[in-house]
């Protein structure tokens, strides 16, 4: 079981309708693909579609490749596309 905390950022936060949330995973490594595959099946297509478009930080860290493994006690920033200028 691996314990990953999620936070959601702008639109994802209002996709989602929470802030942050702890999630429990079976899979003792799971990859950040799966971590967003999870998060998007429990709160749906509109979570979903922001999803698509964001980008992930891994403990601070820009995650470019999703296949990147998630260690248990990490945490995950979900961060939709901002605008402004």
């Amino acid at each position: 079981m691996t314990a990953v905390k999620i936070r959601y950022f702008a639109g994802a936060r209002a996709a989602a309708g929470v802030a942050d949330e702890d999630l429990q995973l079976d899979d003792s490594e799971p990859t950040v693909a799966l971590v967003v595959s999870t998060i998007g099946e429990r709160h749906g297509s509109k979570l979903g579609k922001v999803l698509a478009a964001s980008s992930f930080l891994l403990d601070g860290v820009a995650v470019r490749d999703t296949s990147v493994r998630v260690p248990a006690g990490s945490q995950l920033d979900v961060l939709p596309p901002f605008a402004g200028g």
